[in-house]
């Protein structure tokens, strides 16, 4: 793209970009661990028990790999009802990101999920810009979401904080699992074979 600068194509890169909140899981196991979050606070430790990788995929940008992302599921799940049950979206950055750059893309990807008020958009805003840290390549976020209460954001081992706001988590995780997502490609290769996952016949 002629006269952008490549760190300016990676920020519009954030099609589906939010930083995402997860614990590091060892390449290729299916379970999201329980010693991986010994920090977590325990409604999102209980959360976590029993899910089950769905399904990943990598966002890409003009050929530029941005993240990988991987979701995690409890029995159950389904695609339509996503915001029904906990899980987990994991992002492994493969392009350097401020906070800042990532909190005003959430807010502009969570716009195509639902409409919220600008007194929302402020406050999420500032509680984004509060738990997410700059990313680098190779860089690991991790995202817990609980229906009804809010999102817990981690990274290394250590919980970054949480929102307690249940419309803001419902459209920030929507940003990759909702049908108005940006990506329906991503999103198809993170739900996955649901049917199996939630151990439907």
């Amino acid at each position: 793209m002629p006269g952008i600068a490549p760190k300016n194509i990676a920020v519009s890169a954030l099609l589906t970009g939010a930083a995402a909140i997860f614990y590091a899981n060892p390449a290729g196991t299916q379970d999201l661990p329980a010693h991986a979050a010994p920090s977590a606070p325990a409604p999102a430790e209980a959360a976590l028990q029993g899910l089950r990788l769905a399904g990943q995929g990598t966002l890409r940008f003009l050929g530029i790999e941005v993240y990988r992302a991987r979701l995690w599921v409890s029995a159950g799940f389904d695609a339509a009802d996503y915001a029904a049950r906990p899980l987990a979206l994991e992002l492994t950055y493969h392009r350097s990101f401020t906070a800042d750059a990532i909190a005003q893309r959430s807010l502009e990807e969570m716009r195509r999920v639902g409409a919220f008020t600008p007194e929302q958009a402020q406050r999420w805003l500032r509680a984004l810009q509060a738990v997410l840290p700059d990313v680098r390549s190779g860089d690991r976020l991790v995202g817990v979401y609980l229906p009804g209460q809010g999102a817990v954001f981690r990274s290394g081992g250590r919980v970054l904080g949480r929102v307690d706001d249940a419309e803001f988590a419902r459209l920030f995780f929507g940003i990759w699992l909702s049908p108005q997502t940006s990506e329906p490609g991503l999103r198809q290769a993170l739900v996955g074979d649901t049917a199996r996952v939630a151990g439907r016949p």
